[in-house]
């Protein structure tokens, strides 16, 4: 069974979007492990409203919260302190679709970021979407992560940009799942329409 961890190049590019459209192309699990911010509308809430089959069975967070900032600085709000130790991944026998909080470096308390959660046997998608410096920030994100040793893929969001495309490509050698268009709105008919394009490609991670 595949464990995908979507994580992003930056807060914004489209994770929660990549979350829905790979949880209902595998049908599998979702599982978000620190939400920040938002409780009354969370990225699980998102994905539910945007998937179609009834399969996918969705895991309570390990943290919840209430500030939209970095899970360090909200967790410090709330006065509590996150323990990775204490972020367990939910027990399925299906494919499981685990989707972070901002990008791999982001802090979950002094010592651990949200890379420390991400498991040796996590295959790793990373979101890019084109916007001033994000070569430099999709380029660092993949990089890091292949010195770690994941299996990385990268799926693009937003307008074409086939100079920062290709560049980001051609200088990290990962894998291309697709790409998310510049949609005027996501719903659950054109969350299939992605999930059906990505089904086999998702299937050969």
């Amino acid at each position: 069974m595949q464990k995908i961890f979507i994580t992003g190049i930056s807060t914004e590019v489209g994770k929660t979007i990549a979350s829905a459209i790979f949880t209902e192309a595998l049908q599998a699990d979702y599982w978000k492990p620190v939400q920040a911010g938002d409780l009354d509308n969370t990225d699980m809430d998102k994905v539910k409203r945007l998937i179609s089959n009834n399969k996918s069975k969705f895991h309570p967070c390990s943290y919840e919260l209430k500030s939209a900032m970095s899970p360090h600085a909200a967790a410090e709000i709330d006065g509590i302190r996150i323990d990775r130790f204490h972020i367990n991944e939910p027990e399925t026998e299906n494919h499981l679709i685990i989707e972070g909080s901002g990008g791999i470096l982001v802090p979950l308390n002094d010592e651990d970021t949200m890379f420390d959660i991400i498991m040796p046997d996590y295959k790793v998608v990373v979101v890019s979407r084109n916007y001033l410096g994000s070569i430099n920030h999709s380029l660092l994100t993949i990089k890091w992560l292949l010195h770690k040793g994941y299996d990385v893929s990268v799926i693009f969001s937003g307008e074409v940009n086939p100079h920062t495309e290709n560049i980001i490509l051609h200088k990290t050698g990962v894998s291309l799942i697709g790409r998310l268009d510049e949609e005027k709105e996501f719903t659950k008919e054109v969350i299939k329409k992605y999930a059906d394009r990505f089904e086999g490609i998702l299937k050969s991670l």
